[in-house]
């Protein structure tokens, strides 16, 4: 059967760049690849993709075939024939073994200390509970190294041995036969997973895994000013490490609720205070509720509504240390619902006197208005 064109089997034209061969190249190997691929012919097409990449990769060979195809004058396609090509097709092994786990490059040690995974945890507060910090006992499940084996996996008494299968290495190599000769590529050891280890006798209490999952309770401390959606660590309170690696980290992600008073904004707090309209026109002394007990404020006649006044130092203490923040009161006059006779009357008098009317003169609201309706 003759063979396809090459710049065909990778979808390319023959002005295909280099980068354009390799990307195409990288595409097709994850596509029919035999332990990836569930078509029929998956490892025939595999193969011829090798084949073309493996020529037009090459400034030299890809020039050959350009001028001649597939037919070698020479006899034998000037260095495309058999031979053994060990670890692959000259740095193909390497591109193909970041896809499959495969082949040359540098391998991490499996059984080297790795840090254990990171934990997160969501904890919800109350408001007063993040102003002013707390301590909380909280529990948490993870992963943590078998007390019966130390973290072996091993049955007390005995000890891991050597993969018969790998002889340690924890890969094995795989031949391949192709039109070019024989292709090893090396792929993890599937008896050792690997670590290039047995173990025989495994623990009964870890059965082998050397981490067993527990509940563990931690007192948190939370500090004062926390806000929603901050959060603290806790190092060394993660998953148990790996191979006698470092437990991994805790990370605790606050959620806090809103209270039916004040409202937060950083380390400052607002609060709404309602005023009659009798204390807002004469003017009054106020007690106002803070996060650390009620103060007395005084209110100056004339007062309007949405006036804002600042008590200092009453907002929240910033969580680095950085200060405190202040209490914003809000003023909003309550305009009365129920009157009397009496009250009424009495309004209507104050009204027809004529001092209630607005100062027309200076108010910015009744100046916007005024413009309003004159389509300023």
């Amino acid at each position: 059967m003759s063979k396809r064109d090459y710049y065909e089997v990778l979808g390319l034209s023959k002005s295909a760049s280099k980068d354009e061969i390799k990307k195409a190249y990288r595409k097709l190997v994850k596509v029919y690849h035999p332990d990836v691929s569930k078509e029929a012919d998956a490892e025939v097409k595999f193969k011829e993709v090798q084949e073309a990449y493996e020529v037009l990769s090459d400034d030299q060979k890809r020039a050959q075939y350009d001028q001649y195809g597939h037919t070698d004058p020479n006899q034998g396609f000037g260095g495309f024939g058999g031979g053994d090509f060990g670890g692959g097709f000259g740095g193909f092994e390497d591109i193909f073994s970041s896809f499959f786990g495969g082949g040359g490059g540098r391998r991490r040690d499996p059984n080297a200390p790795r840090k254990g995974s990171d934990l997160q945890y969501s904890m919800t507060l109350s408001f007063e509970e993040a102003v002013f910090g707390l301590e909380k006992e909280i529990s948490i499940p993870r992963e943590e190294s078998c007390d019966t084996c130390k973290g072996s996996g091993a049955k007390p008494g005995t000890s891991k041995e050597t993969c018969s299968h790998c002889q340690g290495a924890g890969q094995v190599n795989v031949e391949q036969n192709t039109p070019f000769g024989r292709i090893v590529n090396r792929r993890t050891c599937n008896h050792c997973s690997g670590t290039g280890q047995m173990i025989k006798e495994k623990c009964s209490t870890c059965r082998g895994a050397g981490r067993i999952r527990k509940t563990q309770k931690l007192n948190v401390k939370i500090p004062a000013g926390v806000d929603d959606g901050q959060q603290i660590r806790m190092s060394g309170q993660g998953e148990a490490g790996v191979n006698g690696g470092p437990a991994g980290d805790l990370y605790i992600v606050f959620q806090v609720r809103g209270h039916e008073f004040f409202e937060r904004d950083g380390d400052d707090v607002y609060c709404e205070m309602p005023l009659t309209f009798t204390q807002a026109a004469l003017g009054d002394e106020v007690e106002i509720p803070t996060l650390y007990g009620k103060v007395n404020l005084k209110i100056p006649a004339g007062t309007q509504t949405g006036t804002k006044f600042r008590l200092k130092g009453k907002g929240v203490k910033n969580v680095r240390g950085y200060g405190q923040g202040d209490q914003h009161v809000i003023v909003r006059v309550v305009t009365p619902t129920k009157l009397s006779a009496q009250q009424k009357e009495l309004l209507k008098e104050f009204a027809a006197d004529g001092t209630a009317s607005y100062d027309e003169k200076n108010d910015n609201l009744f100046k916007r208005l005024k413009r309003a309706f004159k389509g300023e």
